[in-house]
């Protein structure tokens, strides 16, 4: 390099970068299509500089632009490095199938999970355990919508995500339907024993939400790639089920059962008299 530029000083040097590629052509061989590899050599020039002063085993090249572009060119000038040129001899393309079958036994579970919670839910609280379950769906809906309008990509982590708040959003509806068969037990009126029940289940609900919530928080801004995902569907999922878990149960509670004479509550068998 040095021979090369003592007696071109102020003259113009070019980087030349050379590609071999290989293409696939069809021609008629004896009447019989047959494919044939075509060898191609593409030049480019990448740098176009001048010469300053004689080179030696370390130079450095000025004028250009910004930082991405020094970057590039470095790229390039490493990439050149290789002496052997590169022939591509086959290229295949493959397919997530791998990631789609997870993604498959991923969504299978959360539906498992989710139908054998309703199953529970209806077979051991009946006329309660249906409340139980149209707000589960609904808080369902309503964390698959709120990561729809933040524009969150559904991964592995993020289904895990929703098969934790598909259990977790029936814990609230839980203690309060065993909070009110506790009043019930102890002789409260159906109205009462209701009105109890989630009153004072409330304060525990928001305890434990709150603190898997500060949890939730935590990892998102200590976690990083997959664990920020599932963050994100925990701390979605727990606001949806506190909402879906308090609100709109006691809603539909109050809408069948509020301002009426109520005899009974069909609430585990267990049958209340006015």
């Amino acid at each position: 390099m040095n021979r090369a530029t003592r007696n071109a000083i102020g003259r113009r040097m070019a980087v030349l970068f050379i590609e071999y590629r290989t293409e696939t052509e069809t021609r008629m061989v004896d009447g019989e299509p047959q494919e044939v590899e075509n060898r191609i050599v593409e030049k480019g020039i990448i740098s176009l500089a001048t010469v300053q002063s004689a080179l030696g085993s370390s130079f450095r090249i000025t004028g250009l632009d910004s930082i991405p572009e020094a970057a590039e060119l470095a790229l390039l000038l490493r990439a050149g490095a290789l002496a052997a040129p590169m022939y591509f001899v086959q290229e295949r393309t493959i397919g997530p199938s791998l990631g789609q079958k997870n993604i498959d036994a991923g969504m299978m579970s959360v539906a498992l999970g989710f139908g054998l919670v309703l199953i529970y839910m209806l077979v051991y609280y009946r006329g309660f355990g249906v409340v139980a379950n149209v707000a589960l769906t609904l808080n369902l809906m309503l964390l698959v919508a709120c990561m729809s309008i933040l524009s969150a990509t559904l991964t592995l982590p993020g289904i895990a995500g929703i098969v934790l708040t598909v259990g977790m959003a029936v814990d609230a509806n839980v203690l309060i339907f065993e909070r009110i068969k506790e009043e019930l037990k102890s002789g409260a009126p159906p109205q009462t024993a209701i009105n109890s029940g989630y009153s004072r289940a409330f304060v525990s609900i928001f305890d434990a939400n709150i603190t898997t919530l500060l949890v939730a928080v935590i990892l998102f801004a200590m976690g990083s790639g997959p664990v920020k995902g599932f963050a994100v569907t925990l701390c979605i999922g727990i606001l949806t089920s506190m909402f879906s878990g308090l609100m709109v149960s006691r809603s539909i509670v109050n809408l069948v059962y509020g301002g009426r004479r109520v005899e009974k509550l069909s609430i585990g068998g267990k049958l209340a008299n006015v």
